[in-house]
């Protein structure tokens, strides 16, 4: 009777590990709710710690010499990644948080000793800290080791172990994929035993890129391989919605209110990302201002309106010289009022910039011809939504 008893308590205990396993789907499609299971239950659903709803791409972008072509890319396309991410949900229906990183590797600046590998930026939500990483790229020759940067990027990043999240790399270069001491399959095979997808983008000719392994480097982990002309120039059209988006973003900046320790930099940082945007072209400038007026860009750290509204500082408990000049002096009461007044404001303008690139979007696939998008960006969008597809992602 006892080892019947004991064996039904086992059951039971199996049986409901089964159940909090069979309710993790891929990004989180059903709604988890607060239960009093056993401890051994619990457990189960407690290794899950990271937010769900969380996509992950680490960019490892070869800075070596002939690689300008490919870094201008990145530096203006990247907000096209940026707002096609606006438009994804999960199963749920919630919307995913993006985090990227960055590094470059292949460029002689860099320390041997590291295998001229660097890690530009850890994940990051900021867009503005993404863009000035993105500026900071300048190339030069060396040697460039795939599985090298590969293998690094699984060991410094916090990738989580959380099967709902979507986790992806994508290196991009034009030297074999074979070089470097540690061998690229043991590097893949490693990010495959952690979900991680690794996509190849090799700069140049598409067989040349098979014949020196960029192919397999992705199909090991059920990537995808792309070759690009990294160098190819961007036919942008111009709109007749571009000049009142550029004037509605000056109106944007203005409705930040910069606060504490960051407040003054990263206000400053804001202003250089969209002068950086201007100088490669208009239409980089009008991309990074939808950006700008999405969920994505979201300024918590310096900026009270997002403070607020996130919950993140308590009006009453900020001390006066963490306060802009226009408040300090003012009574709680009188910050929160002024502070509701500009998020009325930004909000306005958001959906200003919102509708207009509606417009936009519409005339420049009227008028635009069907190759003459970003190769970068193509590259990249095609894969990302591939593979987010099997976790129950999708774009609307």
């Amino acid at each position: 009777m006892i080892d019947i008893m004991k064996n039904t308590k086992r059951l039971v205990a199996l049986g409901l590990m089964a159940i909090s396993m069979t309710t993790a789907y891929s990004c989180e499609f059903a709604s988890k709710k607060a239960t009093s299971e056993p401890l051994i239950a619990q457990a189960v659903i407690n290794e899950k710690e990271e937010p769900n709803n969380t996509v992950k791409i680490a960019l490892l972008l070869d800075t070596s010499n002939s690689m300008d072509g490919l870094i201008n890319q990145a530096k203006a396309q990247l907000w096209d990644i940026v707002n096609e991410f606006t438009h994804a949900k999960c199963g749920n229906e919630k919307r995913p948080n993006l985090q990227i990183a960055l590094y470059q590797y292949g460029n002689d600046n860099l320390s041997s000793q590291e295998g001229y590998i660097q890690q530009v930026l850890n994940f990051s939500s900021d867009l503005d800290e993404i863009s000035e990483k993105l500026f900071s790229l300048t190339t030069n020759g060396g040697e460039e080791y795939c599985g090298a940067v590969i293998n690094t990027s699984l060991k410094q990043l916090q990738w989580g172990k959380n099967a709902d999240n979507l986790k992806m790399i994508f290196i991009a270069g034009n030297e074999p994929f074979t070089q470097g001491k540690l061998n690229y399959k043991d590097a893949v095979t490693n990010a495959k035993e952690k979900d991680i997808v690794v996509n190849t983008i090799f700069c140049g000719n598409y067989q040349q890129g098979i014949n020196t392994d960029w192919k397999q480097g992705a199909s090991l982990t059920g990537g995808e391989y792309m070759a690009i002309d990294h160098n190819q120039k961007v036919v942008h059209i111009d709109t007749p919605y571009d000049d009142i988006i550029i004037k509605l973003n000056s109106k944007l900046n203005k409705t930040y209110i910069s606060y504490g320790s960051l407040g003054a930099s990263k206000s400053q940082m804001q202003r250089t990302q969209d002068a950086n945007a201007a100088e490669m072209e208009e239409a980089v400038a009008i991309k990074r201002a939808v950006s700008k007026s999405s969920r994505l860009y979201s300024n918590s750290s310096w900026d009270m309106v997002d403070a607020v509204e996130n919950n993140k500082i308590d009006i009453s408990e900020i001390n006066d010289d963490e306060l802009p000049s226009d408040l300090k002096g003012k009574s709680p009461k009188a910050i929160e009022s002024y502070l509701k007044d500009k998020k009325e404001e930004r909000t306005q303008i958001q959906n200003e910039i919102q509708e207009l690139n509606k417009k936009r979007e519409a005339y420049i696939a009227t008028n635009q011809k069907e190759d003459s998008k970003g190769a970068l960006e193509n590259a990249m969008l095609g894969a990302i939504k591939k593979q987010a597809a099997k976790k129950d992602y999708k774009f609307d």
